[in-house]
């Protein structure tokens, strides 16, 4: 059994809350990640979280038959700005605090880069930038063990300080907490130039490294132009082989959330039909 879910802030930036799980629930998705500043108008701003507003959203979604399986947090934890790296990492411990009002218990970065806007950079690979991103996992981390929730990091290829499957695992390494799990996308982890193997050698490499500490999936789909990936497209309309991947997580992660992104209406009864067979 496959639980799909959606990104809720693919589906536009509503308020109220109620108008945001009504137009989800049309599509009968068993999860979304809710990342608050991007899909709700009138998100609390930095340190005006409460346990009150967390349990009030959480209802809402409840009441749709829709848990919350993601806070996504999506901050740079390699700021090249010290001040305003502060302020992300102060974000992310707030969103920690709270997730279990939230009913939730992971919390979702990616890793960023040396450019403000994680876009990418050269100094993205330097050794230094890889320490900078340990320091704030580390002290994340911390928060994260007091209140028994997840860390979930999402690396990206050739752009993220953390961007092969080979990066994952020496992070996961130096950081053997329970607290630190893994948001895989296998979309984002394959390079711009393409795999030098199979897609599925691709898919079973990535659990065998790492197949331990994977919390959720992340669903989207690529397509190879001229010999370059073209990104972010809806799961079930490019290159992606989905019947092998689902095939893999039948056995190794029954039941996980798979969280579809940039998807459209069609995409949950797409997925749902390719996995049927699983």
């Amino acid at each position: 059994m496959f639980n799909f879910g959606l990104r809720a802030h693919d589906y536009g930036k509503q308020t109220p809350p109620e108008k945001l799980a009504e137009t989800i629930s049309q599509y009968q998705p068993a999860s979304i990640q809710l990342a608050l500043a991007k899909a709700l108008s009138d998100a609390p701003k930095d340190g005006c979280l409460s346990p009150g507003y967390a349990r009030a959203i959480r209802r809402i979604f409840e009441k749709k038959d829709i848990a919350i399986a993601v806070l996504g947090c999506y901050i740079n934890p390699v700021h090249p700005d010290a001040d305003t790296r502060e302020k992300h990492l102060r974000r992310f411990e707030e969103y920690l605090c709270y997730a279990p009002d939230f009913g939730c218990s992971i919390v979702g970065t990616e890793t960023g880069s040396r450019n403000p806007d994680c876009s990418f950079h050269p100094d993205t690979a330097k050794p230094e930038t890889f320490d900078l991103l340990c320091a704030s996992i580390e002290r994340l981390l911390k928060t994260a063990e007091k209140r028994g929730v997840i860390v979930g990091v999402e690396a990206v290829a050739d752009q993220h300080t953390i961007s092969s499957i080979e990066a994952i695992k020496r992070l996961l390494d130096l950081f053997p907490s329970p607290c630190l799990k893994v948001i895989y996308d296998p979309v984002n982890l394959v390079p711009l130039a393409g795999l030098s193997e199979t897609q599925e050698a691709f898919f079973n490499r990535a659990f065998d490294t790492f197949g331990d500490r994977i919390a959720v999936i992340h669903a989207k789909d690529f397509r190879m132009e001229n010999g370059v990936k073209v990104n972010s497209l809806p799961a079930g309309v490019g290159d992606m082989d989905y019947k092998a991947f689902f095939s893999l997580l039948s056995q190794k992660k029954p039941g996980i959330d798979i969280l579809l992104e940039n998807s459209v209406p069609e995409t949950i009864s797409l997925m749902r039909r390719i996995s049927s067979e699983f």
